[in-house]
């Protein structure tokens, strides 16, 4: 098994985001249906929101589904679906981790995409959680980048339009105050392989740290999360300067 060094508390980042890659990928290596693969990385998260914890990470944002992702074939859309139908209601369970844990739970994107009852639970789960501050995990659900910086833009134009806002006025606080989620990761997971970040948080991890793991997100484990952090760990981020 792959060591890691011993981590400073002060050192690790405290907002993560990752791009939780390779789940169909990871069910055709076992000769299954390409979509039961997603059912082996929900079980993931919550390791996960362990391991942060555990390190002292107060922050998770979760690439969870796509704008794209709505153009999956009907049986593998309608599998996700309800596949995020008994997620949610575990999480809204009072003996879940989210409640054990005091974790607020966030939904960012254009969840209006999805069905009312959906739409409903995601709404549920922020309300419920909105009064915890010990961590805090994001779902980016019907998320693009390029779509979050279009509909940022638009909030933008309303103000200006309705004089709220003078065009002059308009910096870097305020567009980001304008996007789906304010708070800049330190650090960017990618599993899969992939060396992309495809669009994941375009305005917000700018000065974040990549690391690529060729593992399937399934597969992803403790020493791999744990090799992410190390390598953040003896980056010196310099942010331009």
């Amino acid at each position: 098994m792959w060591q890691y060094k011993t981590i400073k508390m002060t050192e690790v980042p405290k907002h993560i985001g990752i791009i939780m890659d390779g789940n169909r990928r990871f069910a055709r290596r076992l000769m299954m249906k390409p979509w039961k693969g997603h059912e082996y990385g929900a079980k993931k998260i919550q390791k996960v929101m362990d391991w942060c914890k555990e390190i002292g990470c107060k922050e998770l944002t979760l690439y969870a589904f796509s704008v794209e992702n709505f153009n999956r074939p009907e049986y593998e859309f309608n599998y996700l679906m309800d596949l995020f139908r008994k997620e949610f209601d575990n999480l809204k369970k009072e003996d879940s981790i989210i409640h054990k844990n005091k974790v607020r739970i966030n939904f960012i994107g254009r969840i209006w995409m999805f069905s009312e009852d959906i739409t409903k639970k995601m709404k549920q789960l922020m309300e419920d959680t909105k009064d915890y501050s010990d961590y805090t995990v994001n779902f980016a659900m019907a998320y693009g980048g390029r779509a979050e910086i279009i509909d940022a833009t638009k909030k933008i134009a309303e103000r200006i339009k309705n004089k709220t806002l003078d065009i002059d006025d308009i910096n870097d606080e305020v567009f980001r105050k304008s996007l789906y989620l304010e708070s800049e990761p330190n650090l960017i997971i990618r599993t899969s392989g992939e060396h992309r970040t495809s669009g994941f948080l375009i305005y917000q991890a700018s000065y974040a740290e990549l690391f690529f793991c060729d593992k399937m997100w399934p597969e992803f484990e403790k020493e791999d999360f744990m090799q992410a952090i190390e390598s953040y760990c003896s980056t010196d981020r310099r942010f331009g300067r």
